[in-house]
């Protein structure tokens, strides 16, 4: 986790909370710069998280921007991890529209004492993975509705960050080259939280389609030698607008940035939604968690959000449910 300096006195504030599709030209690439802003603070200050638990999840809400963003569906991409550390879950999901949510399941217990967290748990060199996560498993699955059948990756929790479970991820089951750069952090000023994320990967034919690049491989690590310079700092500024920073990084080679794709906190929660799951619990079922005046209140894991329903509420469900049957 990287703190930020608030942006420079009478800055032009950068976009935020949006991902940039861009291609260098001579070196037959293409990648993503993310940026998020509100959309993170958003979703992070609905918990109480702990520092070490609410960074992995905005490593994760990165990650799925970036790995969902290069995908074409029509519903839900969702990375999910699990394991047997002190966070045994972390959900992060991103529909086709841009709305992303997240949460996390963690042991406080079994978390290390606030004076003792430094970047032995969070940041790029920290091992968050093996000391969080535990060991596990990483998944990604694009859910397009009920009439298409799902597409879900699964690779075990090998690296120091959920980063390098992605690179392996790809190594192992797509054999794409591909990196990721991921930078996750508070504001000195205000404490709100922001992220950043570079992705680069290689065409499929692994040329040119403008035929300039000569040697791919030569281009390849050019590529990963220009995005090992970018800076935490620069991942997560909020004055240094995306199309400036990959000028800064590529223009030599050619960048071309084309229309970026608005990211918004959103979830999908409703009271519709908890009744029609509590009328498929039955009856029987909801009663065992009614509460002393016969009501229920159901909260949302990712936002937040209760619902309460009275016993008048849950009645008529039950003679919904009655009826239909």
């Amino acid at each position: 986790m990287t703190a930020f300096p608030p942006p420079s006195a009478g800055a032009r504030p950068a976009a935020d909370d949006l991902l940039q599709p861009f291609q260098i030209e001579a070196q037959a690439l293409r990648g993503r710069l993310l940026r998020q802003g509100p959309l993170l603070d958003e979703v992070l200050g609905r918990h109480a998280y702990p520092l070490p638990v609410a960074t992995l999840l905005g490593e994760s809400l990165v990650l799925a921007a970036l790995l969902g963003g290069a995908l074409k569906y029509d519903g839900v991409f969702t990375l999910q991890a699990k394991g047997d550390g002190p966070v045994s879950m972390l959900v992060a999901d991103m529909t086709s529209a841009g709305a992303m949510r997240g949460y996390a399941q963690f042991d406080a217990a079994r978390l290390p004492a606030s004076d003792s967290i430094d970047n032995a748990y969070v940041g790029p060199e920290g091992g968050s993975v093996p000391r969080l996560l535990g060991a596990g498993h990483l998944a990604f699955t694009v859910d397009q509705g009920p009439d298409t059948e799902r597409y879900q990756g699964i690779v075990a929790l090998e690296g120091a960050t959920l980063a390098d479970c992605a690179h392996h991820y790809f190594r192992q089951s797509e054999q794409i080259d591909a990196a990721i750069r991921v930078a996750v952090g508070r504001s000195e000023s205000d404490g709100a939280w922001r992220a950043g994320g570079l992705m680069l990967q290689r065409m499929p034919d692994g040329g040119s389609p403008d035929g300039f690049a000569d040697d791919a491989e030569e281009g390849w690590r050019r590529a990963l030698a220009l995005m090992g310079s970018v800076t935490d700092a620069e991942l997560l500024a909020a004055d240094l607008a995306p199309d400036r920073l990959l000028f800064r990084l590529f223009h030599e080679d050619g960048v071309r940035v084309f229309t970026p794709h608005a990211l918004a906190a959103g979830c999908r929660c409703s009271r519709e939604r908890v009744e029609t799951t509590l009328a498929g619990l039955g009856a029987d079922a909801v009663a065992e968690y009614a509460l002393a005046d016969g009501s229920i209140a159901v909260t949302c894991e990712f936002c937040n959000t209760e619902y309460r329903l009275d016993a008048a509420a849950l009645a008529r469900l039950a003679k919904t449910e009655g009826d239909a049957s």
